[in-house]
């Protein structure tokens, strides 16, 4: 009898997460799709004016692969390269200032704020310093972008033109990340397909829609919108900048846009597992607030969603119990098939399809750890910087 109920119930909580799948699948802004991509472009008339802020702290390993691409963008109008030297200790701004004298191309602007003040993290502080430099060359749009993207020759000028045709306040794509170890083959499709679900992407481009994100590392803004949102003062706190932008601009009534990058690729390595459950657990409890009742419900509906139909296929089998097995089946079958699109988006093989749960999991785990280094005074780390803020208002940083 006992084992008739145990088996009952995992069959009924196999019911649920095949549910879930299922209203993930129809309505959760088909979040799977990759067709988001950059709008229809129509160039304008005249090309306004463009600065670019590139935050860079301690950047030496990817500068080399990654400023030279923005200097030589093949852009109409008037543009010009901000790179700001967030306290660096690997002589960045000097690596800066000569890869600009090789590669020539846009001016190049090499300047350092000093260490920020209470009450800013020190990305948005290099941000702010980047924008105040800008703004006294009066840009009509400002591109956000970190040290480690790099663009092709036509990014600028594609952005420019899609912003300018939609209408667009912001416009903004997620770079497509590097893929060559195995574990960034593992964790880093499921990076973007997991942000994808959080903040599908139909969705915040469709006015009127509650749903507002950015990806970090590439965000071309309107200065006149940039100023009424008191961008980045009015986000000072955040440890992660890109979400609390878009919602800024958004709330403001500003229409934003994001979708996936297809010219424009993060140089950054992480080889091994500990680089990726580094970069992800600096933040995932910041994420969620840094409240235990959030951190509760997520490990639950994270076992719930992608741990439970494993489970239930293996219980299935064991028992013989097709009532555990079939929807533990369903369920396992829809994950993949929605998370299909992103692998061939990354040009990965099929095959690491079925292994989203095991990823998962992963996540699980360093969400629970990112809570442990909070409650161990440890707080979000960045380039040798913690931020302990309760309130931070998070997105991505990279």
């Amino acid at each position: 009898m006992g084992q008739t109920a145990r088996v009952s119930a995992i069959a009924w909580t196999a019911a649920v997460s095949l549910a879930a799948w299922l209203w993930l699948l129809l309505c959760q802004g088909f979040f799977w799709r990759t067709d988001v991509r950059l709008p229809p472009e129509r160039e304008p008339e005249t090309w306004p004016s463009v600065a670019v802020v590139v935050p860079a702290r301690d950047e030496a390993e990817v500068l080399p692969a990654s400023l030279p691409s923005l200097l030589a963008q093949d852009y109409p109008g008037r543009a010009e390269v901000f790179l700001v030297d967030d306290g660096s200790t690997d002589g960045t701004g000097e690596l800066a200032r000569e890869l600009a004298r090789r590669a020539g191309g846009l001016a190049l602007t090499v300047s350092s704020p000093g260490e920020p003040p209470p009450g800013w993290t020190g990305k948005l502080w290099a941000v702010r310093h980047g924008i105040d430099l800008a703004r006294a060359r009066g840009p009509e749009y400002l591109l956000l972008t970190d040290a480690d993207i790099a663009h092709e020759p036509d990014s600028l000028r594609r952005l420019v033109a899609a912003a300018h045709s939609g209408g667009f306040d912001v416009v903004s794509q997620m770079a497509r990340l590097r893929v060559e170890s195995l574990w960034e083959r593992l964790v880093v499709p499921a990076f973007v397909y997991f942000f994808a679900q959080l903040y599908p992407f139909r969705r915040i481009g469709r006015r009127g829609a509650r749903t507002a994100a950015a990806a970090g590392g590439c965000v071309l803004l309107r200065a006149d919108t940039a100023e009424r949102a008191r961008i980045p003062d009015a986000i000072r706190h955040a440890v992660i900048d890109d979400v609390a932008l878009a919602r800024a601009v958004k709330g403001g009534g500003g229409h934003i846009w994001l979708g996936l990058a297809e010219r424009v690729d993060s140089v950054r390595p992480y080889p091994r597992l500990h680089d990726l459950w580094r970069m992800v657990s600096r933040s995932a409890y910041a994420q969620l607030r840094h409240n235990p009742l959030v951190l509760c419900g997520t490990v639950l509906g994270l076992a719930l969603v992608y741990l439970v139909p494993p489970a239930a296929v293996v219980t299935g089998l064991a028992t013989g119990s097709a009532a555990t097995l079939v929807p533990g089946a369903l369920a396992w079958l829809v994950m993949t098939g929605t998370y299909v699109p992103m692998l061939r988006y990354y040009r990965q093989p099929l095959w690491l399809a079925p292994l989203l749960p095991f990823t998962a999991f992963l996540y699980l785990l360093m969400t629970v750890d990112s809570a442990v280094q909070h409650y161990r005074g440890r707080g979000a780390a960045w380039k040798g910087r913690t931020y302990a803020r309760p309130d931070a208002v998070v997105g991505e940083e990279r």
